[in-house]
């Protein structure tokens, strides 16, 4: 092996910036830092919360509603056609309805 050529290798710590976690890796940088982490993260810790700065769940669930109506009204119309007319009486329909 060449001397000189390769990167110092350091036991330096990672930092997390959100937190403040601190943790031991081997690496060739030194000072890293990240912006979040295991310990930080809402998918890890179960506190998962949707930003909505734009309304796009509003826009989301506003379409989504009118999607499920319109199937249910299309739904209503298929069951409508597939049911047969109930067929008249030959009296009623010779006699009137008095018969």
């Amino acid at each position: 092996m060449k001397q000189g050529i390769h990167p110092k290798y350091n036991m330096d710590g990672v930092v997390c910036t959100t937190c403040g976690t601190h943790w031991q890796i081997g690496t060739t940088r030194t000072n890293l830092r990240v912006e979040i982490c295991s310990n930080c993260h809402p998918f890890y810790t179960g506190e998962q919360r949707i930003v909505d700065t734009a309304g796009q769940v509003d826009r989301f669930m506003k379409r989504l509603s009118a999607s499920q109506n319109r199937q249910a009204a299309m739904e209503k119309q298929r069951t409508a056609k597939s049911q047969p007319e109930p067929k008249k009486s030959l009296l009623k329909e010779l006699y009137g309805e008095d018969a």
